[in-house]
């Protein structure tokens, strides 16, 4: 099955502070073990392969991950799935070595029109992860992350990557535009002209490119290192307060949307409610007292 791989394509193969988090209880061997609802999906792989993570794997590889309606709408629910798990306090969102995801799905868009497209809000639900999952997400993007796929990695809290991962969004080549938001968050992220540059040509960008640009976070030599550096990250974020993480997540992506001023007013606000928390009274008597904070999520 095609996908918005386009040309580029063609001829390829393919923090230390003083303050720790608590420390989760390790699985033994293997480490990864599925979930009750893996059965339920055709797209998409689930597992929790650290205490307190879980893993979501696109699977469609003969189409290189290529995003479709179906695949997006299994990506939706496990997602939601480890929202309301108690158990799982941080979320990792990857693909296969060779594509994280190469684009949408050119047989799905082919035929629509303007009138499909716009009553049936065509891709609005791609957009679901930004505002339903309280929990931070990390994308470990490996390969090809090409228009949908770019943008979807850029949805999550993190991006980490290797540093031969090829992002891009070149829609301009199919005579259309991104449309699950890689016009906004790729200006963010790397200023008006450069976002220009990159959208109007269609041209792509390497992942060592991505971290220097900014749209990473980190990049990696090897796809086993960007795998087991990013479920380190997941892990250490899993092993903090629920409420404190999920309170980070919130004024870190209000910055995204309101000026300065109204961002550090807001951000102190969120500040002040963590006093009414118990987990603020534990991680600073802990802290006191050179011991583990033993979470309570209240």
């Amino acid at each position: 099955m095609r996908s918005v791989a386009f040309n580029s394509l063609r001829g390829l193969s393919r923090a230390g502070s003083r303050f720790q988090p608590a420390t989760l209880p390790r699985v033994a061997a293997a480490r990864a073990y599925s979930t009750p609802s893996e059965n339920q999906y055709e797209f998409i792989q689930v597992s929790e392969p650290r205490p307190g993570v879980g893993q979501v794997t696109l699977n469609r590889p003969k189409a290189l991950n290529a995003l479709s309606t179906p695949l997006i709408t299994e990506l939706n629910t496990a997602l939601l799935s480890f929202q309301q798990s108690p158990s799982i306090r941080s979320i990792l969102l990857t693909g296969s070595e060779r594509a994280f995801a190469a684009g949408a799905d050119i047989k799905e868009m082919a035929p629509l029109t303007f009138s499909k497209a716009y009553l049936d809000s065509f891709i609005e639900s791609w957009s679901n992860l930004t505002s339903t999952i309280k929990k931070p997400i990390i994308a470990a993007v490996s390969g090809h992350a090409l228009g949908g796929g770019c943008e979807l990695a850029m949805m999550a809290d993190i991006i980490y990557c290797t540093k031969t991962a090829n992002f891009g969004q070149p829609e301009i080549k199919l005579g259309i535009i991104p449309g699950a938001g890689g016009s906004q968050r790729l200006t963010r992220a790397v200023g008006k002209s450069k976002a220009m540059e990159l959208i109007l040509t269609g041209k792509s960008f390497s992942g060592e490119e991505a971290e220097r640009w900014g749209v990473a976070a980190r990049a990696f030599g090897s796809y086993e290192e960007l795998m087991e550096q990013t479920l380190k990250t997941a892990e250490t974020i899993a092993g903090y307060s629920k409420v404190a993480v999920q309170a980070a997540k919130e004024v870190v992506n209000k910055s995204q949307e309101v000026g300065l001023r109204d961002g550090v007013e807001y951000e102190r606000r969120v500040f002040h409610a963590l006093f009414g928390s118990q987990d603020q009274k534990i991680g600073m008597k802990a802290f006191a007292e050179k011991g583990k904070a033993q979470w309570v999520d209240e």
